[in-house]
């Protein structure tokens, strides 16, 4: 049952509601994993789940959208806008001619594990899956390259930032 009547106001609070349980639900399926295979295999694991949902997410928003494959940077700029994170997280991103800029500005993993004195989750090798197979399910020709990522040396207000290029163009 669709609710159609919830707009507006409502609707965001109910989609931010939403995002933030994928991502509980991301997080705590990581952790089932981590304490039974360890940390390693988790990450192996959770790479294999982005290389598989992120084509899906991708697809999705573009359906819904109206966003045609093969539309280059600006289509992933406008992909990008519509991911579950973007609820989630504060981001920003800088398109060029050539290149667009991806940069997460707020993770609430990162943020999270920061005030519990953890460690950043070392993301680098799941977030190039992740970007990756997101940015090829909009334009098959775009290359993704990271610019940082844990578990590369941040300052505090530092969290990821990719590189999206289209034959690698820069």
């Amino acid at each position: 049952m669709i609710n159609e009547d919830i707009k507006g106001e409502e609707l965001i609070a109910l989609i931010k509601a939403y995002a933030k349980c994928w991502l509980a639900h991301d997080g705590c399926w990581f952790l089932s994993v981590e304490e039974d295979l360890g940390t390693e295999d988790a990450i192996k694991y959770d790479r294999e789940a982005w290389r598989k949902f992120a084509p899906i997410e991708a697809r999705r928003i573009m359906e819904a959208r109206g966003i045609n494959a093969g539309g280059g940077l600006p289509a992933l700029a406008e992909a990008l806008r519509f991911r579950m994170y973007n609820w989630l997280n504060d981001q920003d991103v800088q398109l060029s001619e050539n290149t667009l800029t991806f940069e997460m500005k707020g993770c609430r993993v990162q943020e999270a594990r920061r005030r519990k004195g953890l460690p950043d989750f070392p993301c680098k090798t799941v977030g190039a899956v992740e970007f990756g197979e997101f940015s090829r399910a909009v334009d098959e020709r775009i290359k993704t390259e990271c610019i940082k990522c844990p578990p590369d040396d941040l300052a505090e207000d530092e969290f990821c930032a990719w590189r999206f290029t289209i034959n690698g163009t820069e």
